[in-house]
């Protein structure tokens, strides 16, 4: 593995375990520009290249070796010394979940909280909002299921509206006058927003909402799931009071992983989880308790240390690989991707918007979903179902019941890239 660091988009420094930093690379794809990365010594990091053609980063990323090490040296150390003992021993290397992320997301690491997966992160910021019978929720009609569920639920036990803002005529995404037209009507309690919806490629313009929300004085949150990882995300930029993500995905963590972003304004308004503990608060006296100043007060006391060690070092990765780098690739092996795919007989692409993500949907006539994607596992090909349960109002303006999400990463390679698509047209192809 080379030592350049003049190709390398980050941090010149090392990742903890290794001897170098990751190395830049050699062939860029056609439109891409700026330092290169070196796609073979990223697989070589990477021991699932060997066996699978990984092609489900909207599920969850490979791990990297450096991750793989971090977990697994601190449950040696749990088995050496104990468990509270390790996690003293360890406590700076925790920290740097919360700065890494911090620095990837544009924030303080104050304003960062651990939780055990993006939806707990969303059910934790959805607790700390005192709604009211009559409050409404602002959302949008591409959305993650667990989120429309959550309102509905909301809905159910405090009486809140639903308001869904209509998307443009073209289906590519949400309308943001409208939903400004509807945030001045409505006044909503919580405006709420998916960067990029589990089931298509679509990139909401989150940022937009942001501004109006700002304007307008209006608590906004974003689930960042699928974005955090593949596109830069800035929450400084996107003006969110809140923003949710897994570190599973595109970043390339450890399951059972999430976090919380927390803005100053939330915390200074005195927002905290309806379930608040020992390490959030402090029992200050007999009938009192007070809430940490920090995004800390979203945690809980108890953390599995490995997995938060895993989360860091995959953070780290992640910037060192370069999140501008990440950006120019990762949608440009989808997009060619979703060229082949929508030049294939009876396969139809569902993926809408300007700039699509690295998710790719496509449906296919004729074909039933579980021996679809039965047929690409046997072929060692990761994947990915959705069906009209994860989609309502998206797949019935698509009239499908069911799609398959392809989904590569900038450590996939193009061959990799026409080997799927050969291979969806042989299936697709074959006959009914």
């Amino acid at each position: 593995m080379k030592d350049d660091n003049s190709a390398f988009v980050g941090s010149p420094e090392p990742l903890p375990g290794r001897a170098e930093p990751l190395p830049g690379s050699a062939e860029p794809l056609p439109g891409s520009a700026g330092p290169l990365l070196d796609i073979a010594a990223l697989r070589a990091d990477t021991p699932g290249c060997e066996t699978v053609i990984h092609f489900n980063n909207a599920g969850c990323g490979l791990t990297a070796r450096p991750v793989l090490q971090a977990m697994l040296d601190h449950l040696h150390l749990e088995a050496a010394v104990g468990g509270y003992e390790a996690a003293a021993a360890r406590a700076a290397e925790t920290a740097d979940f919360h700065a890494s992320l911090a620095e990837l997301l544009n924030t303080r690491p104050a304003n960062i909280a651990f939780a055990a997966s993006a939806t707990h992160a969303y059910s934790k910021a959805l607790s700390s909002i005192d709604f009211r019978p009559g409050d409404t929720v602002l959302t949008t009609r591409n959305d993650f299921v667990s989120n429309q569920i959550a309102f509905l639920s909301l809905r159910k036990r405090h009486g809140v509206k639903i308001v869904h803002a209509p998307d443009h005529a073209d289906g590519s995404g949400v309308d943001v006058d409208a939903m400004a037209a509807l945030m001045r009507t409505h006044r909503p309690r919580l405006v709420a927003a998916t960067h990029v919806p589990t089931n298509s490629g679509l990139v909401q313009p989150v940022a937009e909402i942001g501004r109006h929300c700002r304007e307008l004085d209006l608590l906004y949150l974003v689930d960042a799931c699928q974005s955090v990882g593949q596109l830069p995300v800035d929450v400084q930029e996107i003006g969110c009071d809140l923003l949710t993500a897994t570190c599973r995905k595109f970043l390339r963590g450890p399951r059972g992983s999430g976090f919380l972003y927390v803005s100053d304004r939330v915390l200074t308004a005195g927002h905290e989880p309806l379930h608040i503990d020992m390490h959030g608060a402090r029992w200050v006296a007999p009938g009192h308790y007070r809430p940490v100043d920090t995004a800390a007060r979203f945690e809980e006391w108890e953390f599995p240390y490995a997995t938060v060690l895993g989360c860091a070092a995959a953070v780290r990765y992640a910037l060192r690989v370069g999140p501008q780098a990440v950006a120019r690739r990762t949608p440009a092996l989808a997009a060619r991707l979703r060229g082949h795919l929508a030049a294939l007989p009876g396969v139809r692409t569902l993926d809408r918007g300007p700039a699509p993500a690295a998710l790719v949907t496509f449906a296919v006539e004729g074909r039933q979903a579980d021996p679809f994607k039965a047929a690409l596992d046997a072929r060692g090909i990761n994947s990915a179902l959705s069906y009209r349960e994860f989609a309502q109002y998206d797949f019935a303006d698509k009239e499908v019941e069911w799609c398959l999400r392809l989904s590569p990463h900038y450590y996939n390679t193009e061959d990799e890239v026409d080997a799927v698509a050969a291979a969806v047209a042989e299936l697709a192809g074959s006959t009914r």
